[in-house]
């Protein structure tokens, strides 16, 4: 489940740099963000079902002798490379064979641009600011006319959507009427960042592993098809068993109650119920007595319930209180967690009452702000308050650390 960084990123760094142990003093090597740790990848086991329309998969990342510690609710970031079909069409593209050299931010002395691109750069997000150098550049006259016409300030919504839907490979075949060096192209790229994961595991469980839920993104744009750098680096080209992924923790601020009696309430659809099965297992390896409430959804039970064997033998073991799903397309109509929060709203609003702590994980454009809308629902309706009061109670919720999210 994944984002470059999420918007509020720099809060969590400057916790992480707070909870950072000073190990450096003692000679110790420290892994972080900077200096990431050449982990392991020992399991990958696709969750999702023959048929299923998404891929999603579990990973195991070994991280035994890095020295480095999580907790649940924390993220390991991921520095992938990208595709080498990808960066091979696009060197075809700009005419280049790859063994040019070039020079980067922070690299010691040169390095092969074919390297570059896999290893060091970004070949997504294009700029407005390229767009502007290369209409200064082109000789075509229609591709001149195409790039005067989105960089004008008239077209600044066009230009947003063209940005949005092309990357650095697009640009190359659309223009090819103009020529960088191999070091004026790079210097417009951006630096390859990690891709930050929810962990999927308990430390307490498991100290030297990292679990992950990932879902394999594939789309289709500009009759080319395209894939998730990272996602698909883990399900494709990561070898196992090999120690050359470059990881490090995260640590983030989305955290069970000090108080392992007190009741969580978990709303997680696809991917994002990754943090939540951390959550179930450190409850349960603690003989915590605060129960436990999932709320899941995915696409459809019989390709997408991830986990389900799990979920089953927790509610048999008594280590999940309740589990209510929503798979959206077994039924005619559309069902999903924030339906089946309404659905339950009189008994939510009981655990809410009694102190019960909220979480959400997943889409914060359409999920996240859909379950925020039915909590309002359920605590106006039930706790019998006006819409105005309902507000201040999520707010006071917020600052109580009872209602918290990680979305991407």
């Amino acid at each position: 489940m994944v984002k470059i960084f999420r918007l509020y990123m720099f809060e969590k760094y400057i916790h992480t740099c707070l909870r950072m142990e000073l190990r450096e003093e003692s000679g110790v090597v420290v892994y972080d963000k900077s200096n990431p740790f050449p982990a392991s990848l020992v399991e990958r086991r696709r969750l999702s079902k023959e048929g299923s329309e998404k891929e999603t998969f579990h990973f195991v990342i070994d991280i035994a002798g890095s020295g480095m510690s999580y907790e649940v609710g924390d993220w390991l970031g991921v520095y992938p490379t990208n595709d080498p079909e990808a960066v091979d069409t696009l060197l075809h593209a700009l005419g280049f064979d790859g063994r040019e050299e070039v020079v980067l931010p922070k690299i010691e002395g040169s390095v092969g641009l074919r390297q570059a691109l896999l290893h060091h750069l970004s070949l997504c997000d294009p700029t407005k600011k390229f767009l502007e150098r290369l209409k200064d550049q082109v000789t075509n006259s229609v591709e001149k006319a195409q790039l005067e016409r989105l960089v004008d300030p008239e077209h600044a919504v066009e230009l947003k959507e063209y940005l949005e839907n092309r990357d650095w490979i697009d640009l190359a075949m659309e223009f090819r009427s103009v020529r960088f060096s191999p070091q004026q192209y790079v210097d417009h790229l951006k630096r390859l960042m990690p891709r930050l994961y929810s962990i999927a595991s308990s430390p307490l469980l498991y100290p030297e592993e990292v679990h992950l839920t990932v879902v394999v993104i594939r789309t289709e744009a500009h009759e080319r098809k395209r894939n998730g750098v990272a996602s698909a680096y883990l399900a494709e080209r990561a070898m196992m068993h090999d120690e050359k992924i470059p990881v490090f923790v995260a640590h983030s601020l989305f955290s069970l109650p000090e108080d392992f009696g007190t009741d969580i309430i978990m709303v997680g659809a696809g991917t994002g119920v990754a943090p939540f099965r951390a959550f179930v297992q450190e409850y349960a390896h603690r003989g915590a007595g605060g129960r436990k409430w999932l709320f899941f959804g995915e696409q459809r039970r019989s390709f997408n319930y991830l986990y389900e064997e799990e979920w089953e033998q927790r509610m048999n073991e008594k280590h999940l209180t309740r589990l209510d799903l929503a798979f959206s397309r077994d039924q005619e109509y559309k069902v999903y967690v924030q339906d089946k929060i309404l659905e339950n709203a009189v008994e939510l609003w009981e655990w809410i009452k009694g102190g019960a702590f909220f979480y959400v994980c997943g889409d914060a454009k359409r999920m996240a702000r859909d379950v925020d809308l039915a909590l309002h629902q359920v605590i106006e309706r039930e706790g019998k308050m006006t819409s105005e009061a309902a507000v201040e109670y999520v707010k006071q919720m917020r600052k109580q650390k009872r209602y918290q999210k990680d979305v991407y």
